[in-house]
């Protein structure tokens, strides 16, 4: 057996799915001198992977997790150690049965082969089914269960056979160093590690390890009970693993699944179990492994009655007895998303965990990728370890997202669905008004955002149809047609939005000009007071932020992003900060409030409030600087996401009650409005056509397929500047395009309003596929209340994206008409721009 070494180029902690494809992948595109340990033994050292029911679902909502998903597949089929059986979600109730049109719509974005079937369909595939009990089935033929203990086994192997990887079991990591912030050692029962690089994928426990370098990986181990059956009497004359399709029972939260002669049910319905990873038990304290904890039998009981009800004819079998039973232990999130790449606290230190083992070796092939040159073929901007904002980390927040996010892994989630858990954590100054004007707060980074308030009801008579109501209970489900009612007092007359979620940090130093300068596509190179909205890209052109920087004086540069990107942001400068020091950044968030005020009143709301010249030539658009509004000094940015004049007003944290309330009583001559993020994130910027990162913008697009190029290319280098200008030179794969509803009566003469995610086709209902292979989907969709439509943004290929082409769009089962407006950035309200600059 190999001895623990005492020194490494990288060290894998963890010998489950994600560790031995991490160490793959590593070997695989070049790394040698890698070392893996784990305290457990091997092929099955203890971990999750060693007890999972490996079964595969491939569509998923997420196209993020999706590509994992189908990634990891095709690595489990070359492996040979794939076995396709088919799966089947059942629904029990029609709102189950809305959800798996919903699913079927999102097999079609990702070109997944899925069938809805009638109950008696699901019952001829899985004959042991009472078919009187759901109402129909969703079923997947590429659904398959994966031998992963041998999957893992067989990646470790090639990467010793390239010579690069040792591989040691048994082996505990007891404590990690760190010097000048980065990890140089790790300490272990058997010897010290020399290493500047360290993977953490070691799932349940990786908490624990990551404490022990002074960083945070938010996950807490989770209990998934589950139980298996036999011997089954259906399944006495088939051979191998599995014959028949996997059924996920999704309105119970169960699943049950054909392992040779017996059947395996588990539940994600029970209370939620969680653990600390520092209380799992070790290998001699454990009767089976250190994740197959004791089962709770009552908390199953309910979930062994409603398998009864589905399957009686196996569970009703007094010959059928449980076999096995354990309290498996799970890593879970406080987003329910994966925590991969390096983490912002400590260089050198890297997360591969929350992984389940249908994306594990997908997800190996990811952080291997990003280790080496910093560009995985996917976006993983929403498991980016870096997302988490400092509170997001605590054990407190981390065990009541989890609690809460357990029982919704099953569950119908919708698109805009907000958490309960651990509310009220960030407060803007001016809270306490907004709770007085009915604000309906969503959570962004911890912050409290109204998104509409109720104060502006009265609005929905002056405007009636105009404000579109949605008949459909899930289209209006976290919506309000107040939020139209407030979009067109915004246009009329004036509105205030709170946007101190913003991320905002200060780039400054002798060397910051240079720093912004090589992040930024745009001309940093500007006078004070001017402000750039600008992408970064990655070096292969892909889209890495969306963002604008002021400039405030020679050395000093301030970067505003939204709460949702912002910490990867501010993350990917640190990343990038020179290392002579001569640049250095300041997160000021916790600093300023931010509130917006736009409409064509603008002007004269804040004309009221200050003597400083705010009129169009005497503070033009894209400029900004610090005035006197009232007795609260006002960093004023003429700069709109909503396509209105107007500015973002920047003041500290203390004065921003102050600056609200003055605004407030300003703006009552002119019909000024309070306004929620519901018009500053959709219907304001849908109408302009303004793309939003993680839904238009990210690395799998290019700026060229966004419709963003600028007329020239600056000649100062920048991070992706020559792939940017070879994309320039080629036709673009997709094209970005606004388009509109036609007609939006469904079923039952309902009219029926999109809300992101749904397939776009052509009239007769074929996929629409680029060059790439990716096909049109809906990335964002809205209320355009001035232009009386409803919007759709979609990547088309270019041989459909011609203003006037008619289109459809899939909705739930049913395809409605949808016309091109829009095949580059012009907005299809006020496409000339002359709103925001007059």
């Amino acid at each position: 057996m190999a001895e623990v070494p005492g020194s490494a180029r990288v060290l894998v902690i963890g010998a489950g799915i994600v560790g031995n494809s991490v160490a793959y992948h590593l070997a695989r595109l070049g790394w040698r001198d890698i070392v893996q340990i784990d305290k457990g033994p091997l092929p099955n050292p203890g971990g999750s992977t060693g007890h999972a029911s490996n079964f595969i679902f491939p569509v998923d909502h997420s196209r993020e997790i999706t590509d994992l998903t189908l990634d990891s597949v095709r690595q489990y089929r070359e492996m040979e150690v794939f076995t396709q059986s088919g799966g089947i979600e059942v629904a029990r109730t029609p709102e189950r049965m809305q959800e798996l049109h919903r699913r079927m719509s999102s097999a079609i974005d990702w070109g997944i082969e899925s069938e809805l079937l009638t109950p008696g369909q699901v019952a001829e595939k899985v004959p042991y089914l009472d078919p009187s009990v759901i109402l129909g089935g969703f079923y997947t033929p590429t659904v398959g269960v994966v031998d992963s203990l041998r999957a893992g086994t067989i990646m470790r192997e090639r990467a010793q056979q390239l010579g690069a990887l040792t591989s040691v079991p048994t082996v505990e990591v007891t404590g990690m160093d760190v010097e000048h912030g980065r990890i140089c050692r790790v300490r272990t029962n058997k010897g010290d590690i020399e290493v500047g690089t360290v993977v953490v994928a070691c799932g349940v426990w990786s908490p624990k390890l990551a404490r022990m370098a002074g960083a945070a990986i938010p996950l807490t181990p989770t209990v998934h009970q589950m139980i298996s059956i036999g011997p089954v009497p259906q399944f006495a004359d088939t051979t191998g693993e599995i014959n028949f399709p996997i059924v996920r029972d999704m309105d119970t939260g169960c699943y049950e699944r054909q392992h040779g002669q017996e059947m395996e049910i588990g539940s994600y319905a029970h209370r939620p179990i969680l653990h600390n990873a520092e209380d799992i038990p070790s290998i001699e304290q454990s009767k089976l492994s250190p994740t197959e904890l004791p089962f709770t039998a009552d908390d199953f009981d309910l979930q062994l009655e409603q398998a009864l009800e589905l399957m009686p004819d196996v569970l009703g079998n007094p010959d059928v007895g449980i076999r096995y039973a354990i309290n498996g232990l799970l890593s879970m999130t406080p987003d329910g998303s994966p925590i991969l790449g390096e983490s912002p606290q400590v260089d050198g230190l890297w997360s591969a965990a929350a992984v389940w083992v249908k994306e594990g070796p997908g997800v190996g092939r990811m952080v291997a990728e990003w280790m080496t040159d910093g560009n995985p073929e996917f976006d993983l901007h929403g498991a980016d370890i870096a997302r988490f904002y400092p509170h997001q980390r605590t054990r407190r927040h981390v065990r009541a997202r989890a609690g809460e996010g357990f029982n919704k892994t099953y569950g119908i989630v919708h698109p805009s669905e907000q958490w309960s858990s651990n509310r009220e954590v960030r407060l803007a100054p001016m809270h306490a008004d907004e709770e007085a004007l009915g604000a309906v707060f969503f959570e962004a980074g911890g912050w409290e955002r109204p998104h509409w308030y109720n104060s502006n009801e009265t609005l929905l008579g002056d405007y009636g149809d105009q404000v579109m109501p949605r008949e459909a209970e899930w289209d209006s489900r976290w919506w309000s047609p107040i939020i139209n009612a407030e979009h067109l007092a915004m246009r009329e007359r004036a509105a205030i939005v709170d946007l101190t979620a913003f991320v905002v940090f200060d780039v400054r130093g002798p060397g910051a000009l240079d720093l912004v300068q090589r992040l930024a596509v745009a001309q940093m190179d500007v006078a004070a007071g001017r402000v750039v909205y600008t992408s970064l890209l990655d070096e292969r052109g892909g889209i890495r932020a969306d963002l604008t920087i002021m400039r405030l004086g020679e050395e000093h540069f301030r970067v505003v992003t939204g709460g949702a990107t912002g910490m990867v942001d501010l993350a990917w400068f640190r990343r990038h900060l020179p290392s002579d020091g001569s640049a250095y950044l300041v997160d000021v968030t916790s600093s300023f409030s931010t509130i917006g005020l736009w409409g064509p009143r603008a002007r004269d709301v804040l004309g009221s409030l200050t003597t400083d010249d705010v009129s169009h030539e005497g503070f033009r658009f894209a400029t900004c600087r610090t005035i006197e509004v009232d007795t609260v000094p006002t960093l004023a940015s003429r700069i709109s996401y909503v396509g209105e004049l107007g500015w973002e007003l920047y003041v500290p944290m203390e004065e921003g009650a102050r600056l609200w309330s003055l605004l407030r009583e300003a703006g009552e001559p002119f019909g000024l409005v309070p306004a929620g993020i519901g018009v500053y994130g959709t219907t304001g910027r849908i109408e302009k056509g303004y793309r939003a990162h993680g839904a238009e913008l990210d690395t799998e697009h290019t700026l060229v397929e966004a419709g963003m190029t600028r007329p020239k290319v600056k000649d100062a280098d920048f991070l992706g500047r020559e792939a940017y200008l070879k994309q320039r030179a080629e036709d673009p794969v997709a094209v970005m395009c606004t388009l509109t509803v036609e007609d939006h009566t469904g079923p039952d003469d309902v009219k029926r309003y999109m809300l992101g995610g749904e397939p776009i086709l052509t009239p007769d209902g074929a996929p629409l596929v680029d060059a790439s292979g990716r096909r049109s989907y809906v990335t964002s969709a809205g209320s355009a209340p001035s232009l009386g439509k409803h919007v759709l943004m979609a990547y088309l290929p270019p041989e459909h994206a011609s203003v006037g082409t008619h289109l459809t769009v899939d909705y739930l089962g049913h395809r409605y008409p949808v016309v091109v407006g829009s095949t580059d950035a012009t907005g299809l309200f006020d496409p000339d721009n002359e709103r925001i600059r007059r």
